[in-house]
């Protein structure tokens, strides 16, 4: 295969973009994440050592694509994602919560701290600077050292763990 890696990686994207976005789409069903998939098929095949290996460059990127499509379904399917930034989901976190139960407050608040200390490190951490000192993604991005997108992922993760853990007890959040 004469052809370099950068020149068959450009080839493939001008041959198959489209067609390679719709097949993800119709996976994952969120066009960003096609596209975001899309873009890691390509990044995968610029990591193949030897693309003279490669038969049929064409389907060895649908392969690639569906197995990048499967494990995210995998990830989907271990934690249903919630983003803090919907204003659904806004609003929900905004109300005070309606407690019908036999615990009361302090023995919700000590469950609660034993559920939240569950979390690993940054992710707790992101959800101590979030809703006890008030501090912004950007802000909580650059004290861990990580994307704003990392951080909207903390705690999301956070909300998911807490909803299951304290709906176990009985208790609303």
């Amino acid at each position: 295969m004469a052809e370099t890696k950068k020149a068959l990686v450009a080839r493939l994207f001008a041959e198959h973009r489209g067609g390679l976005q719709a097949f993800l789409y119709r996976r994952v069903r969120r066009r960003p994440e096609a596209a975001e998939l899309a873009q890691e098929v390509y990044v995968r095949i610029l990591r193949v050592p030897d693309l003279a290996t490669i038969r049929d460059p064409g389907a060895y990127l649908y392969t690639v694509a569906s197995n990048l499509a499967r494990d995210h379904a995998r990830r989907e399917r271990r934690g249903v994602a919630l983003d803090v930034d919907d204003p659904l989901v806004q609003e929900e976190l905004a109300e005070q919560p309606g407690f019908v139960g036999q615990l009361d407050a302090e023995q919700r608040t000590k469950r609660l701290n034993e559920v939240l200390n569950q979390l690993p490190p940054k992710c707790h951490a992101a959800v101590v600077m979030q809703y006890w000192q008030g501090l912004s993604y950007e802000e909580i991005a650059l004290r861990l050292g990580v994307s704003t997108h990392m951080v909207k992922k903390y705690l999301s993760q956070a909300m998911v763990h807490c909803r299951r853990r304290m709906g176990r007890l009985g208790v609303g959040l």
